[in-house]
């Protein structure tokens, strides 16, 4: 699979690396990326197992067009260059940084990274890193951090530890949450990058679910992290555009196609000029419809 550093984020399933059956069933549920946990999920007595289950899941398991991401354990544990070393080589898409405070813990990984592909006869630049921001001076950090490296793909918020400092807990409204969720968005578009939001804890509650997501994507995020397959398709569905917007994009992708036939570098529909946000925003709507399974191959609406 080629890399693509914009392509869909809608979900980021947790994988528990200590648990086989899961490594082994991961890729039929339908998440956009899969992230295999080798922090919090696993007890310290496991923390080396999980590691190489999660390294041979890498070797044996296909996987699909789905991203791979692993959790690695934190800068400050006995664990994080190992981690760094077994999935590199493994030739992991994405490797997340847990607890990241300032871009210098970036800059860190990024070295480890980068020694390890030379080491392994990967090219150097393969591997990708994403930040997880859980406290408060990784949030007043994030447009730093955010901008830290050319290997970043995302930042996202977790919500337990970030509230748990700031001497607060998760509220049912999500108030408590606001300052950092505009933080991290802001921090990531102004570094073209994704930003993900937290886990819904509570996988019963589907509405809860569907407040939060469309919440959150109304302030434009890419997607959310999840932690039950059951989650998934609910998520999907936010995120899924209506028909009106993809007819509006439909129309957009034929101002264009026009513009290029003749030969054309202004755009315009129904008599208004159309600027590159547009077309930006056109081109993520068909993405997004193709992958919500409502356009046929030709870009045609056909509904669900």
């Amino acid at each position: 699979m080629t890399f693509k550093k914009d392509r869909l984020r809608r979900t980021m399933m947790f994988v528990p690396g200590n648990n086989a059956g899961m490594l082994k069933d991961a890729g039929i549920y339908g998440a956009d990326s899969i992230m295999f946990d080798l922090e919090d999920a696993v007890s310290l007595a496991e923390k080396d197992s999980a590691r190489i289950l999660v390294y041979e899941a890498l070797q044996t398991v296909d996987y699909g067009d789905t991203e791979l991401v692993v959790r690695i354990n934190g800068l400050d544990t006995d664990f994080f260059q190992a981690d760094i070393q077994a999935m590199v080589k493994a030739g992991i898409d994405v490797i997340r940084i847990p607890k990241v405070e300032n871009a210098d813990m970036i800059r860190e990984t990024e070295n480890l990274v980068a020694a390890a592909e030379e080491k392994f006869g990967i090219p150097v630049g393969t591997t990708h890193l994403m930040a997880a921001i859980e406290s408060a001076e990784g949030v007043l950090n994030v447009k730093e951090i955010a901008k830290a490296s050319d290997r970043m793909i995302g930042i996202a918020l977790s919500a337990e530890d970030y509230t748990t400092d700031l001497q607060t807990h998760r509220y049912p409204g999500g108030k408590e949450l606001e300052f950092a969720r505009n933080m991290i968005i802001n921090a990531a578009r102004a570094a073209k990058i994704s930003a993900f939001d937290t886990v819904y804890t509570n996988v019963d509650n589907v509405d809860g679910l569907i407040e939060e997501t469309e919440f959150i994507h109304q302030l434009g995020y890419d997607g959310k992290s999840v932690i039950n397959p059951r989650q998934i398709p609910v998520i999907n569905k936010v995120f899924e555009p209506s028909e009106a917007e993809v007819k509006n994009a439909q129309n957009v992708i034929a101002a264009i196609e026009r513009a290029h036939q003749a030969g054309s570098g202004v755009i315009a529909m129904n008599g208004q000029m159309v600027d590159r946000p547009v077309v930006m925003r056109a081109e993520r709507v068909m993405k997004l419809a193709k992958a919500s399974g409502i356009v046929d191959k030709e870009g045609h609406y056909i509904g669900e």
